[in-house]
């Protein structure tokens, strides 16, 4: 605990440090935009920006600064401005905007790419045990009932009807929508005011926990994706892949649960260099012990799992990378 607590102290005294210096978006003094500072992509972003300036200032000349923002909509209007080189983002976002679908139809923007995946958003659409007949999402056709949907015009919200819509599941006839965040979306099914919610996060979410621990499996159940809703649902959105959050995860969970899960994942500017990019993606996976020790969600990296489910193209230095170690053939 101690070592992580000095080694978060550090990233934030050199993020002040490198700060100063990098003033605007350039090819060499790059800026991260992530999003608010009480969310993750903000620590994530800040950890990937010192690591890139304490590894490659000296030798390089790149450094690294992240800045907070209001997320993955200003971060693709920054990109698009050129006011930063890098962006975290959530991957259906990604995917809207490179196609120019949802709330970018018939306004794509493509000029961004891929460098690697960060952490995913794992699906939990809990729903209260009375209510669960298959077990899967197709429970939630023909619900009637109040279901939370996420905080109006949040990424959960967005995602959440997305995925329905997909499926063929109408919330305006199937189920009476609420807007709720997390925590008081587990309160309000304890209190029996919904019987549902889509609760989007990287396991275990504390908000699902309670619900475990306060009613039991027999009360409370997140449902599965079965295969082939999983297969419906790649056809509009290839982004989401198959995701099992092991037995044991949460209070009294005896069997696995079959969800699917999305990514968030770093993009950058289809013009930054080649080199810049394929010297900061090398950096980040000879050096995740780093990242892992500033923010748990980090520890969802790996180099198996840096590709999967992008939205857009790769970086060509982040191929390169990727290539040299047999990632991608």
């Amino acid at each position: 605990m101690l070592r992580r607590l000095m080694i978060v102290a550090m990233v934030c005294t050199l993020c002040v440090t490198f700060g100063a210096v990098n003033a605007k978006a350039g090819d060499k003094n790059l800026i991260i935009a992530t999003a608010t500072t009480g969310g993750t992509y903000y620590p994530v972003g800040v950890a990937i920006g010192t690591l890139a300036s304490i590894k490659l200032s000296a030798s390089d000349g790149i450094t690294a600064t992240a800045i907070n923002s209001a997320g993955s909509g200003e971060n693709i209007q920054m990109l698009k401005n050129k006011e930063c080189d890098l962006a975290i983002l959530q991957a259906l976002f990604g995917l809207n905007a490179y196609h120019g679908k949802g709330p970018y139809k018939g306004q794509a923007y493509k000029d961004f790419r891929s460098v690697t995946m960060l952490w995913e958003n794992v699906e939990h659409f809990a729903l209260l045990g009375k209510y669960v007949k298959k077990g899967d999402v197709s429970d939630l056709h023909n619900l009637g009932e109040k279901f939370s949907i996420g905080k109006r015009g949040s990424g959960t919200e967005g995602s959440g009807l997305a995925l329905l819509a997909a499926l063929g599941i109408d919330p305006a006839k199937d189920m009476e929508l609420e807007y709720l965040a997390y925590t008081p979306s587990a309160q309000a099914m304890m209190d029996n005011r919904i019987v549902g919610a889509n609760i989007p996060a990287g396991p275990p979410v504390s908000a699902i926990t309670m619900l475990y621990a306060q009613l039991g499996a027999a009360k409370v159940q997140v449902l599965d994706f079965t295969d082939k809703q999983l297969a419906t649902i790649q056809k509009s959105y290839p982004i989401w892949t198959r995701k099992v959050i092991p037995a044991g995860t949460y209070p009294a969970q005896e069997k696995d649960i079959r969800t699917i899960a999305q990514p968030n994942f770093l993009a950058c500017r289809a013009d930054l260099s080649d080199e810049v990019v394929y010297k900061l993606t090398k950096t980040i996976y000879e050096n995740l012990s780093f990242l892992h020790n500033i923010h748990k969600a980090t520890t969802a990296m790996s180099l198996e799992r840096a590709t999967v489910g992008l939205p857009a193209p790769l970086h060509p230095g982040a191929e390169k990378y990727y290539r040299e170690v047999g990632v991608i053939k």
